[in-house]
């Protein structure tokens, strides 16, 4: 059997939550959101897992997920550093803030052999986001994918949201992903602030919520790409290399293409303290409707 990858972002030090949130416990045994994401992952068809860590939190990673899953699930941890992958480069004695979500993505490049899914570790993406990218990533295809959401499946009931709004051509590829901040809904409108007043948006607008399916063709762009960054941008304090700058650079040079799909999904996902009932209580819910079992790895 091909191997088909979900890599997950975990390498987070959760400073805005005041803890490990990706290792938090939500439902009622002990589950992370990363194993709802998995279980839903590994029902969809995929049989490796990549764990994108820190070396300070491995041992607790490895103990929590490493027999988890069964033996016919494959499961890795890689670690992002600031000394990984940069070369000569002498980095800052400033510098503590990590390179970003695609240097910890070239992270997996060893282990990942075959077409993978990327996705945040702390959000819960739904059983319809998995479906959808593994039928894309079984396609004998040389073409990326973008899950998006409808925006109204993605908003916040405690506060505006930024989502980048998902443009695409008549093919149904990506053109580009533009980031629109504060969005909130009032009184059945959704809408954000411009300059000069207020823009509205439908309720259906596509929107990304970091959630992508890749070849191994993502690792050779993102190589060179981030040995010009450390080149430019090595010694700015805060600077940081994304995904979503990998995939503006692979349409605008037409070396990729990236097929938008859509998700009927509820996305949540958890930012701070505060938002650890909410999630309980939605993940509750799907408990109840039969979505999950009260124990997911009984």
């Amino acid at each position: 059997m091909k191997k088909m990858s979900l890599v997950l972002l975990a390498a987070g030090m959760g400073s805005r939550y005041g803890s490990l949130k990706q290792m938090d416990e939500f439902g009622p045994n002990g589950e992370t959101i990363m194993d709802y994401s998995i279980y839903d992952a590994i029902r969809a068809g995929f049989n490796h897992i990549v764990f994108i860590i820190r070396e300070s939190f491995r041992e607790p990673f490895e103990a929590k997920f490493k027999d988890r899953f069964g033996d016919d699930i494959q499961v890795d941890f890689v670690t992002q550093e600031l000394d990984k992958a940069v070369g000569d480069f002498k980095i800052p004695e400033s510098r503590t803030k990590p390179w970003g979500t695609a240097h910890a993505l070239l992270m997996a490049a060893d282990v990942v052999k075959g077409n993978f899914a990327v996705v945040n570790a702390d959000d819960y993406y739904g059983v319809e986001a998995y479906e959808e990218l593994a039928n894309h990533l079984k396609k004998d295809t040389e073409d990326f994918c973008i899950i998006s959401y409808h925006l109204e499946n993605t908003l916040s009931e405690h506060g505006h949201v930024n989502r980048g709004v998902c443009s695409e051509d008549e093919n149904g590829h990506l053109v580009d992903v533009v980031e629109c901040t504060q969005i909130s809904k009032s009184k059945g409108t959704i809408s954000y602030p411009v300059e000069g007043g207020i823009k509205t948006l439908s309720p259906k607008t596509k929107v990304s919520m970091n959630m992508f399916g890749f070849t191994p063709k993502f690792f050779d762009l993102a190589k060179g790409m981030f040995s010009e960054f450390i080149e430019n941008k090595g010694n700015e304090e805060k600077s940081e290399f994304y995904i979503p700058t990998v995939l503006d650079a692979g349409i605008k040079n037409a070396d990729i293409k990236i097929n938008v799909l859509v998700s009927p999904s509820h996305w949540f996902g958890v930012t701070y303290k505060e938002d650890k009932p909410v999630v309980e209580e939605k993940l509750g819910k799907l408990i109840a409707k039969g979505v999950y079992p009260p124990n997911l790895w009984a």
